[in-house]
């Protein structure tokens, strides 16, 4: 599970594919993780990306 911003979903969709070799799930991250910030950058997280 990689949480990140909107400038970083699409590493975070190449690296879910990489190591999985399946699709990965998208999805918005929730009211009660208001506070996470991106794996990749200091930005708010916005998607979580998944296997």
């Amino acid at each position: 599970m990689i949480k990140c911003c909107e400038d970083h979903v699409e590493l975070a969709m190449d690296v879910i594919v990489d190591e999985y070799e399946v699709a990965p799930n998208i999805d918005k991250v929730e009211n009660s993780e208001i506070l996470t910030t991106c794996e990749y950058c200091q930005k708010k997280a916005i998607y979580i990306v998944s296997n």
